[in-house]
């Protein structure tokens, strides 16, 4: 059937452009169905669906005994039709190179594997707002075993990479909030609060973080990434991130902490959070699995202290979670069964043995 709509399609665009670049004049008749047919090699239910669309489409009308007449069309140039049925031009096919070449692939497809198989009619389950609970729990088990951080996962809200997560943070707190970043500082920070339409105030950088001075300035949210900050490399020692903290306090403000990162912090267990130095009072914890795991992987997560969780299911609570759900529950098995932290134990290894 395929092969047939091919023809009389191909047919069709042929007569098109010869009516269309003069070869049949205004009044002149179309060979007949019989000798197109023979001159093509096609069959006459080809040639007379091709004529019909000409028909149909008005270039062409049909005379009963007569045959079909080709209408005057104003000139639109051959140059044109020529262009009009020429074939869309191909992209090439994506780099197969893997940024993680220690991310071990086969495990994740065995992963997703499994999650096909063990309950496959969960996949087609509309996901709640803040992501399914599997991957929620998964997530506050890890951050507990290998962070050591107590989160709750009713405040753990999952999102399609980390530039999403920003814009919901704005939708949060509001626009009228006027949101300090780190200068220099990761490229999409900036970008996504100049789309939001928010103010910015940009802090200096020193060697252990934002300088003190530039606390002072009038600013209301603190977004920073204390852990190997981007693009300065910078890691706040335990006195720095005491002082944003205290920062918070005084200022009754919200820090953003972008942990991007952190899992690959080399001469030992990660460094503490601030979320976890102010029991999450005062820190909007977030990160992603983008650079853990691979670019592909367009998920990550949040976790709102207690008292904004009111504000973000007001302003937020009727909205879908972005990220499919079949990838919320390989995720959520693939942290669960281990995998998750073998890699990144492996990462680790890799990255202190090239060190050397």
């Amino acid at each position: 059937m395929k092969s047939k709509e091919k023809k009389y399609y191909r047919l069709y665009q042929d007569l098109r452009k010869a009516i269309l670049c003069g070869e049949y004049k205004a009044g002149q008749k179309l060979p007949s169905k019989r000798v197109t047919a023979d001159k093509t090699g096609y069959s006459m239910i080809t040639v007379q669906t091709a004529y019909d669309m000409l028909s149909e489409e008005g270039y062409v009308t049909p005379r009963e005994r007569s045959g079909y007449f080709v209408n005057k069309i104003e000139t639109i140039g051959a140059e044109f039709a020529l262009a009009e049925s020429k074939p869309f031009s191909r992209l090439p096919e994506e780099s197969l190179s893997v940024e993680r070449a220690d991310f071990e692939s086969s495990v994740w497809i065995k992963t997703v594997r499994k999650v096909i198989s063990d309950d496959e009619k969960r996949l087609f389950v509309k996901s709640p707002n803040k992501g399914v609970n599997a991957l929620r729990n998964a997530i506050a088990d890890y951050l507990y075993r290998y962070r050591g951080m107590i989160a709750e996962p009713e405040r753990i809200i999952i999102g399609s990479g980390a530039e999403q997560l920003y814009e919901t943070v704005v939708k949060v707190l509001g626009r009228d909030k006027i949101y300090g970043i780190e200068n220099p500082s990761y490229a999409q920070i900036n970008a996504v609060y100049e789309a939001e339409g928010v103010k910015v105030t940009y802090l200096k950088m020193g060697e252990a973080g934002v300088e003190s001075g530039e606390l002072g300035k009038d600013f209301d949210v603190l977004h920073v990434t204390p852990f190997h900050s981007y693009p300065s490399g910078v890691t706040t020692p335990i006195a720095k991130r005491y002082e944003y903290l205290k920062w918070a306090e005084v200022r009754n403000g919200y820090i953003i902490e972008d942990d991007f990162d952190s899992e690959f912090f080399l001469p030992g267990q990660p460094i503490e959070s601030l979320y976890s130095l102010s029991s999450g009072k005062y820190v909007i914890y977030v990160n992603t699995f983008s650079k853990s795991l691979s670019p592909s992987m367009r998920m990550g997560y949040m976790i709102l202290p207690e008292e904004l969780m009111i504000e973000y299911e007001r302003k937020l609570g009727h909205f879908s979670c972005s990220v499919p759900v079949l990838d919320q529950y390989v995720l959520a098995e693939f942290i669960e069964s281990g995998s998750f932290e073998r890699h990144l134990s492996r990462a680790r290894r890799k990255m202190k043995k090239d060190e050397i």
